[in-house]
């Protein structure tokens, strides 16, 4: 007789939990135990309370950081959600050559990102290919020296990380595509649909939970952008650590023996919340009409198990008052 050993599965999910609990919920916690103290190497922490968070505010280093990161998100989101769209369909069409064109894109995708930075670097060097293009059309007499200004680091990180993404989310896209039923734009096409019109009439509602996966994906990628900035700076950030992003603020904060990883784990608390408030919103959105039914179909369940307890009271009074009389 074969006995039902009840341990089993939670033996075979063992390793993975002891993984994440090890790995990813336990530095986690002692990150956000470490924000309030004055942690630092080979030194006993002291609680501090709220004193790192009050000095965010006053740090002028958070708040370029800060301007980075969220001009990376404001930029990157849009670029990096509807041109992968525009190729996908483009690439869908299956013109002439469109499978060298498909690889091609998706080559810098399995480029390592310190590699394509370096690269980058080259190109946008004062003697790079870029200005030497611009002084050869006699477009301009000096170069220009995209590795020194802020903004121009920025526009650099940001070419760089839209031309490395676009093959990925473009993948992403022809997935959703083939979702879309041909003959519901047959039909639009019957009724008079131009191409624009079926474009945002069936397209778009197709691939609508794919453009709001990747839009999350970006804003949480690009909150957390570190290697891009990191190589093209050779590690600096810029003049006066201008362009650097809240991720290399951390790493730079808290490491040697001189880090002052309270402050630092206040900053990681505080990229934690900026990026966890996308994904939730991307839940939302896209499970909030099975929410929503889940409750409705709970409220009338409940409504439906007082009616026959109502009706049964009623009936009971009314046969009291009529014993009575």
């Amino acid at each position: 007789m074969r006995t039902h050993r009840w341990f089993v599965p939670y033996l075979l999910l063992a390793p993975a939990i002891l993984w994440v609990v090890v790995f990813s919920i336990w530095p986690f916690l002692n990150t956000v135990v470490l924000s309030f103290t004055d942690a630092r190497p080979l030194r006993t922490p002291q609680f501090v309370g709220m004193e790192n968070f009050a000095r965010l505010l006053a740090d002028e280093r958070f708040g370029y950081a800060m301007v980075t990161s969220l001009v990376y998100v404001l930029v990157c989101v849009p670029l990096l959600t509807f041109l992968p769209l525009g190729l996908a369909l483009l690439v869908q069409r299956r013109l002439p050559g469109i499978a060298v064109f498909r690889t091609t894109y998706y080559f810098p995708v399995i480029a390592s990102v310190v590699v394509v930075g370096i690269i980058w670097a080259w190109v946008f060097d004062t003697r790079g290919i870029i200005n030497e293009s611009l002084a050869f059309t006699g477009l301009t007499d000096e170069p220009i020296e995209f590795l020194i200004d802020r903004w121009l680091i920025l526009l650099s990180a940001i070419s760089l990380t839209v031309w490395k993404g676009l093959g990925y989310y473009m993948v992403v896209y022809l997935a959703a595509l083939t979702a879309v039923d041909r003959e519901l734009h047959e039909a639009a096409a019957l009724d008079g649909a131009g191409a624009w019109r079926r474009f945002w009439t069936v397209t778009v509602p197709a691939v609508r939970p794919a453009m709001l996966l990747i839009s999350a994906l970006i804003t949480v990628a690009a909150m957390r952008i570190f290697s891009e900035i990191y190589v093209l700076t050779n590690g600096s950030g810029g003049p006066g650590g201008q362009a650097q992003s809240l991720v290399m603020l951390i790493q730079l904060t808290g490491k040697g023996l001189n880090g002052n990883l309270g402050y630092a784990s206040a900053i990681s608390v505080v990229l934690f919340l900026l990026t966890i408030g996308p994904l939730a919103l991307v839940g939302w959105i896209n499970q909030g009409g099975e929410i929503r039914e889940a409750l409705t179909q709970r409220r009338r369940a409940r409504a439906a198990r007082r009616t026959p307890a109502a009706q049964r009271g009623a009936g009971a009074a009314g046969r009291v008052e009529a014993g009575e009389q």
